[in-house]
């Protein structure tokens, strides 16, 4: 049976370490020898700051973890991945929603596939997510197609969400249950 967790925050609240550090306590709790860790990483690397970002992402995680770019396909590889006894660690929602939004797919079926897929899953899942709606209205159309989109995506994790913390300065506050 699946069982998913949400971790929502702003920029540099440390959402990312606590999801990994979530999801190693799970696989460490995960029986059996066919057991795994996977990361599914949607970020791509355009220019040397995200280059940067996603090497010191990959620093911070062991031999444990089976890495998958998933820059666009994150439901079809949820499908691939789920088995009992997986642990998906999905990294980030947001990133995922813009990578939608420049390659012009419509980002309600693809929301409403990433819903099917979480659903219907066997594995623990932990998706992680900026929160963009507490900022100012953004001044052009597309940032606000952005954080409207990344808003309902975030409403459809964290209505399907077993748990849901929101990171603050590093530190975890669960919000559900």
């Amino acid at each position: 049976m699946r069982y998913l967790t949400f971790v929502i925050g702003g920029a540099r609240s440390g959402k990312s370490q606590f999801a990994e550090q979530l999801a190693l306590d799970s696989f460490a709790n995960t029986a059996g020898d066919t057991a795994r860790l996977h990361y599914l990483a949607t970020a791509q690397a355009f220019d040397d700051e995200m280059r940067i970002r996603i090497a010191r992402h990959q620093e911070r995680r062991s031999g444990a973890w089976h890495t998958t770019e998933a820059a666009l396909d994150v439901p079809e590889q949820i499908n691939a991945l789920s088995r009992q006894d997986a642990v998906i660690l999905i990294d980030c929602l947001s990133v995922w929603t813009t990578n939608l939004l420049i390659n012009d797919i419509k980002i309600e079926v693809a929301r409403s596939h990433l819903e099917t897929a979480i659903t219907a899953s066997t594995a623990r899942i932990i998706c992680v997510a900026s929160e963009t709606g507490l900022g100012i209205v953004p001044d052009n159309a597309l940032s606000r197609q952005f954080r409207d989109a990344n808003g309902q995506t975030n409403q459809t994790i964290a209505r399907l969400a077993d748990d849901v913390y929101f990171m603050v300065a590093g530190i975890a506050q669960k919000i559900k249950p």
